[in-house]
């Protein structure tokens, strides 16, 4: 049922040889496997890498977050890093690796966030909030 799905939904090129850990081959040929990560292809990830850059709120970021999961099976985790948070660089953006994801976008993503988020400082800020950081101020 998945190859007569993948047949007539566009799925991602892929990568050039050596150049990605994504394991896509196998992924294709693992009975079973969940391949919704394929169909995020070159012009869908450009959107979606927008759409993070242009966050509205920390709801926006969370509802995002959701829907790369629900959508995809994208894992993103936000949040306030171990050390000190100076700078957008402080929060911690991590994207769970798995089979079917490229190497680059799993470097996108976090990266567009952060530009969405240094748009949008107040985003940070109540990320920073929800995680109790602001308490005693």
């Amino acid at each position: 049922m998945m190859q007569a799905m993948n047949s007539s939904l566009p799925i991602r090129h892929p990568c050039p040889p050596g150049a990605c850990d994504c394991q896509r081959e196998q992924l294709l040929e693992a009975p079973g496997a969940h391949q919704r990560i394929l169909m995020l292809t070159k012009s869908e990830e450009k959107r979606l890498l927008e759409r993070l850059e242009n966050l509205a709120s920390l709801e926006d970021l969370e509802r995002m977050q959701q829907r790369m999961f629900e959508q995809l099976g994208i894992r993103v985790e936000v949040a306030p890093g171990f050390n000190e948070v100076r700078s957008m660089r402080g929060i911690a953006i991590e994207v769970h690796n798995f089979p079917g994801l490229c190497r680059k976008t799993r470097q996108a993503i976090p990266a567009a966030i952060r530009r969405g988020l240094e748009r949008r400082p107040e985003i940070a800020y109540a990320l920073l909030n929800a995680h109790d950081l602001f308490r005693d101020l």
